[in-house]
């Protein structure tokens, strides 16, 4: 039987939220090196620029950005290797690639925002489904297999491809699971992402094969979702309709009812 249709997910901001994690790696980085900590809504600006899906880069950008307005000869900019030691040392607290009972660091503040019977319930109804993140391997691999317990998961993440909004990940991870190649007979490819990088992605892979169905439905990131923040939210899901995106869902688990109608 032919699936109904290929769903890839973005994982930060999607299926685990990195608010005091991911983003708070990126405020005491930039700290650590300039003695100014941006607020979540200079990190929020950054990201609608479409190009700093990199936490690495956007951290490096805010520290170039802040001291060329400040303090132009007063503070050197970090290597990129340095400040990935400095960011690592913040988020994981240890050795990537070493024991993840040694952690330390802030991924251990990530709650999960879907669990595993929401994808088993997908394979249930006939669709395929995949994720296509810029998360460093170890950290992708340790909520898809080990907080959300999935069985090897189909999954590109950083260094498997080009960064986001480069389509060629979304591409060849779409071409592994359909089994064949992309156009009009093949089945819709939807991806679920929360920047303007994410739906600016599906837009790339749609020129790049225009026969093919892509399908871009956003949502903000966790901290936007409070009553506190609805007129950023708004803005925010503004700026993602404006590079694309089909649908802007409240949560994941309004998916089904939008993919079903497709």
């Amino acid at each position: 039987m032919n699936p109904r249709g290929l769903l890839l997910f973005d994982i930060d901001g999607v299926i685990r939220d990195v608010g005091k994690s991911y983003r708070l790696a990126i405020q005491e980085t930039v700290y650590h090196f300039s003695l100014w900590r941006p607020t979540i809504k200079d990190i929020d600006e950054l990201k609608t620029e479409g190009i700093w899906n990199n936490d690495w880069d956007a951290s490096l950008e805010l520290i170039k950005r802040y001291c060329k307005k400040n303090e132009p000869q007063k503070r050197l900019i970090p290597s990129r290797d340095n400040l990935i030691e400095v960011f690592n040392g913040f988020y994981f607290g240890g050795d990537p690639n070493g024991d993840i009972n040694s952690w330390k660091g802030f991924i251990k503040n990530e709650p999960l925002l879907i669990n595993k019977e929401f994808f088993n319930a997908l394979t249930e109804k006939g669709f395929l489904w995949g994720f296509v993140s810029g998360a460093e391997p170890p950290s992708a691999k340790f909520v898809l297999e080990t907080r959300l317990c999935l069985h090897n998961p189909p999954l590109i993440a950083m260094g498997d491809a080009p960064d986001k909004p480069d389509p060629t990940g979304l591409i060849e991870l779409a071409i592994q699971l359909i089994g064949g190649s992309l156009g009009k007979d093949a089945p819709p490819i939807f991806y679920i992402g929360d920047t303007v990088a994410d739906v600016l992605t599906v837009v790339n892979a749609q020129n790049k094969i225009p026969n093919q169905k892509f399908i871009s439905f956003a949502i903000s990131p966790p901290h936007l979702h409070g009553e506190e923040s609805k007129s950023a939210r708004l803005r925010y899901e503004t700026m993602l309709r404006n590079a694309g995106a089909k649908m802007i869902l409240k949560s994941l688990n309004d998916l089904t009812t939008q993919i079903y109608s497709e």
